[in-house]
């Protein structure tokens, strides 16, 4: 089973190309919408949140507030390293099981944390999507509304676009339209398809 993760800085598009390879019949393991489900109401990682960063991480229904979180740990290392020990295990574990289920000749495993983890040595091939930081601010500041301010923050608490590059074995650019990202999804899939008739 060939492995690819695919990361990109936050706003690159990773989504969307994922959504190409999911098009053309590729198992995808979005480890982002795993970790929405593992805090769920109910979920033993919501529990030990609620017990690190108390009950105003909550909305009055009970569940995570992700703003309200995501401001709490992009200011502070400390709660950033907390919260990925209490919600990272548990990641890793449905991580493992949908992979096993899904099958396929090669998956895509979409990771935005890959490269700052150091995960890639655990995957055979690394996919970065990619483009320039003044569009990811843009895109960043149109999907969520967030400020300059908080946009440069976010990027800035995330790897360099220099070390994500380093890291990869493939290279998606996306700062044109959505056919310029379809072909490049469709040439990959074609290699990684040969890949995994090798391997």
């Amino acid at each position: 089973m060939v492995k690819i993760g695919l990361t990109g800085g936050i706003a690159s598009g990773k989504s969307t190309v994922a959504k190409l390879f999911a098009a053309l019949g590729v198992p995808i393991i979005d480890t982002d919408q795993i970790a929405r489900e593992v805090v769920e109401p109910g979920q033993p990682p919501l529990e030990r949140l609620v017990e690190r960063f108390g009950t105003g991480i909550l909305t009055p229904d009970g569940h995570l507030d992700r703003p309200k979180l995501r401001e709490i740990v992009f200011s502070d290392p400390k709660a950033r390293a907390d919260l990925e020990a209490l919600t990272h295990p548990a990641i890793g574990t449905a991580v493992e099981v949908l992979s096993a289920a899904a099958g396929g000749p090669y998956q895509i495993l979409v990771i935005p944390l890959l490269v700052e983890k150091g995960l890639g040595a655990r995957l055979d091939r690394v996919l970065v999507v990619d483009c320039p930081e003044e569009l990811q601010i843009r895109r960043l500041q149109a999907r969520d509304g967030s400020t300059l301010e908080q946009a440069q923050a976010i990027l800035n608490a995330q790897t360099s676009r220099t070390a994500r590059l380093k890291a990869a074995h493939d290279v998606i650019l996306n700062e044109s339209d959505l056919g310029s990202l379809r072909d490049q999804v469709s040439a990959l899939h074609r290699r990684y398809l040969e890949l995994a008739g090798k391997s």
